[in-house]
């Protein structure tokens, strides 16, 4: 049988509520992520885009010594992919942060949203006539289009790490 030892005398007990609850020190900065305003956003997708670019362009043109200008085309239009396709998240990001901000929907988001689409048709067919047509490598294609995602992690970490 177990007993329920008394709690020592002086000592306060704080229940894991209270301590969830409390509002931070009044000295304290808050997090990144909790400060991070729409402009923090669209200039942290701003970055990206700009890396993204740099990254690829530069990937391409050392592909286009090593491999030929097939490889280095097709990384040069998953780079460009890239690019939009982050110019296309900023966009959305901006109607959803007008959306909280007015609290209804921009009479503009039906056309955003249609747009976005027609764009990732257009970019499907982009990446398959660019496959059928240069015959470079797919794994220079993806490492493109895998841009985007790694820029936005290093932007995201950055902006963590601060």
């Amino acid at each position: 049988m177990r007993h329920k030892l008394p709690p020592r005398a002086g000592k306060k007990r704080i229940s894991s509520v209270s301590i969830m609850s409390q509002e931070p020190e009044p000295n304290q900065t808050p997090h990144p992520l909790v400060a991070l305003t729409p402009n923090d956003l669209y200039e942290m997708l701003r970055r990206a885009t700009r890396n993204t670019l740099i990254l690829g362009l530069v990937a391409a043109a050392g592909l286009w010594i090593g491999a030929g200008w097939q490889s280095a085309a097709l990384l040069a239009i998953g780079t460009l992919i890239s690019a939009a396709s982050i110019i296309e998240w900023r966009r959305l990001a901006q109607l959803a942060c007008d959306r909280m901000d007015r609290k209804k929907t921009p009479t503009s988001a039906a056309l955003v949203v249609a747009f976005s689409v027609l764009k990732l048709t257009v970019f499907a067919g982009v990446i398959y006539v660019s496959l059928k047509c240069f015959r470079g490598s797919v794994v220079a294609l993806l490492s493109g289009l895998a841009l985007a995602a790694a820029t936005i992690l290093w932007e995201a970490l950055k902006l963590l790490r601060e």
